[in-house]
């Protein structure tokens, strides 16, 4: 059996029930960093008064994830393993992926064990209520190929989600402004720490409140989407066009819900 385990992004507390008993119960457990895994161990033994015993550990990151799959066979999921990533879901912008593959491909069992998402946290936090948004994760660093993605991005009508790192999301906020100087944004870093701040204003406004803000921590920025510009068909704009008078009838009707042959009547 295979488990994918959420961890906390940031407050211990935020590990599930369900989460400590599939850690303790595990044979072994993959990870994104096992000194990054042993700390996590240690802090929530501590915190929880709880034992994991003995654990066998490996870690698999987006280096050497492929090169592990090529060695796994169905019968090492016999045992009880699971995947950590270092803070949040694994799987998502995380490595975990191909060995969730893997296991559809050679069914072999899996579970999840669900818990914190920066993700979702911060579009709950954002206060942009459009239920449908685009998940991008981090902007490659090439400012060429940044900037590509980012014309592309915010040319879209979703809402879009991306993580940025202390040392680049000044560098973020500048180029959002030179595609879109008017564009709203909502900013959070340390989702769930003790140093948790946000900000929700015009990308212009934001880059000033930044220089005053201390950056280190990791950053959710979310960009709100397009709002694109409906121009509603109007009976003018019917009657300016040539068509026959039943054609224009039955526009008429479906904007005005009137009777088709009654719109007729009055354009004869």
């Amino acid at each position: 059996m295979f488990t994918i385990v959420s961890t906390p992004i940031g407050n211990l507390e935020d590990i599930s029930y369900r989460g400590l008993e599939t850690i303790k119960n595990s044979s072994i457990i993959l990870c994104e960093d096992s000194r990054v895994t042993k700390k996590l161990l240690l802090l929530l033994s501590s915190k929880f008064q709880i034992s994991f015993g003995e654990k066998e550990i490996i870690f698999i990151n987006s280096h050497n994830e492929e090169k592990f799959v090529a060695t796994l066979t169905p019968q090492f999921f016999d045992n009880n393993i699971i995947y950590l990533s270092d803070a949040g879901v694994p799987c998502i912008s995380d490595p975990g992926s191909k060995i969730v593959e893997y296991c559809h491909k050679n069914r072999v069992l899996i579970d999840i064990i669900p818990g914190a998402s920066a993700v979702i946290s911060a579009y709950a936090m954002s206060g942009f209520y459009e239920k449908e948004f685009l998940f991008y994760g981090f902007l490659v660093h090439s400012k060429e190929q940044r900037v590509k993605e980012l014309n592309k991005l915010l040319s879209s009508e979703f809402n879009i989600i991306i993580f940025e790192s202390p040392k680049r999301v000044q560098q973020l906020l500048e180029e959002i402004f030179n595609i879109d100087n008017k564009r709203e944004l909502f900013l959070i870093k340390e989702i769930t720490k003790l140093h948790q701040k946000y900000f929700k204003d015009s990308v212009g406004n934001l880059i000033d409140k930044l220089k005053h803000e201390n950056l280190n921590g990791e950053w959710v920025v979310v960009v709100k989407g397009v709002q694109k510009e409906f121009n509603y068909l109007t009976i003018d704009d019917i009657l300016s066009v040539e068509m026959p008078k039943k054609s224009a009838a039955k526009l008429i009707a479906k904007i005005t819900s009137e009777n088709p042959k009654a719109v007729y009547q009055k354009l004869i």
